[in-house]
C-alpha cells in the first residue's frame, strides 16, 4: 500500500493542500480547454468562410468587413467589464460568439498566405505557446514585474499598429511583428501565472465557470496574437 495515497495517512493541512492541487488542475484544465474549443471555433469557421467564394465577397467586398473587424474588439471588451454582471453561461456564449466572429475575420489570412504555410504557422504556434505557458503555470519565479512591462509594451504595439494603417511602412510592419512575437510570447508565460494565481477553493461553481472563461479568453488572445505575429514572418504568401 502507497501510504501518500491515502488520506487517512495524511496531517490536514497535507489534506488540505491535496484538494486544493486537484481544484486547481480541474480549474486549469477547464481553461485549457475552453481556450482551445475557441480556437477550434476559429479555425472552422475561418475554413468555412475561406472556402467559400460567395463569403469572401459579402464579408470583404462590402461594408460588413467594418462590422466583422470592429465586432470583436466590442465583444472582447464587453465581455471583460462586464463578466461580474452576467451569468456563466452567458459569458461561455459570448465566448463563443467572440471566437465565432474571429474566425470570419481571420478568413482573409487564407488570400494573402498558403494554406500550407498557414497550417505549418500554426502548429508551431502551438508548441511555442504551449511551451510557454507551461513555463508559467510551473515557475516559482513571480513574474508580475515582467508582466507590467509586456502589458506597457501591448499599448505602445497597439499606436504602432494604428499608426501603421495610415502610413502603411513595411519596415514599421516588420518591427511591430517582431515586438509583438516578443510582447505575447511574455504575456503567455505571465497570464498563464496570474490564471493559476487567482484560482481559490473556496469559489462557488457560478464565480469559479466565470473565472474559467476570463482565463480562456486572456489565454485565446495570447495565442492569436502569436500566431498572426509569426505568421508575418513564417508565411508563404501567394502569387
Amino acid at each position: 500500500m502507497a501510504f501518500g495515497s491515502n488520506r487517512k495517512y495524511m496531517t490536514a493541512a497535507q489534506a488540505d493542500a491535496a484538494h486544493i492541487d486537484v481544484g486547481l488542475r480541474q480549474y486549469m484544465l477547464r481553461v485549457y480547454n475552453y481556450m482551445a474549443s475557441g480556437v477550434a471555433l476559429t479555425g472552422i469557421v475561418s475554413l468555412l468562410v475561406a472556402s467559400s467564394p460567395d463569403a469572401l465577397a459579402l464579408i470583404f467586398g462590402t461594408p460588413l468587413k467594418w462590422v466583422v473587424m470592429i465586432a470583436p474588439f466590442a465583444l472582447v471588451m464587453f465581455i471583460s467589464f462586464r463578466i461580474e454582471h452576467v451569468k456563466a453561461s452567458t459569458a461561455q456564449a459570448l465566448f463563443w460568439v467572440y471566437a465565432a466572429l474571429m474566425g470570419a475575420s481571420l478568413a482573409s489570412i487564407f488570400i494573402v498566405f498558403t494554406g500550407t504555410s498557414i497550417a505549418r504557422t500554426f502548429f508551431i504556434t502551438a508548441a511555442a505557446f504551449g511551451s510557454l505557458s507551461l513555463y508559467g503555470y510551473t515557475t516559482k519565479r513571480d513574474l508580475t514585474g515582467f508582466g507590467s512591462f509586456l502589458v506597457m509594451g501591448l499599448f505602445g504595439l497597439i499606436i504602432a499598429s494604428i499608426v501603421n494603417i495610415f502610413l502603411a511602412s513595411t519596415m514599421m510592419q516588420f518591427i511591430i511583428s517582431a515586438a509583438g512575437v516578443l510582447i505575447f510570447s511574455g504575456l503567455t508565460a505571465y497570464d498563464t501565472q496570474k490564471i493559476k494565481e487567482i484560482y481559490w477553493e473556496a469559489d462557488g461553481s457560478e464565480v469559479a465557470a466565470k473565472k474559467a472563461v476570463m482565463g480562456a479568453l486572456t489565454l485565446y488572445l495570447d495565442f492569436i496574437n502569436l500566431f498572426i505575429m509569426l505568421l508575418q514572418f513564417l508565411g508563404v504568401r501567394r502569387d
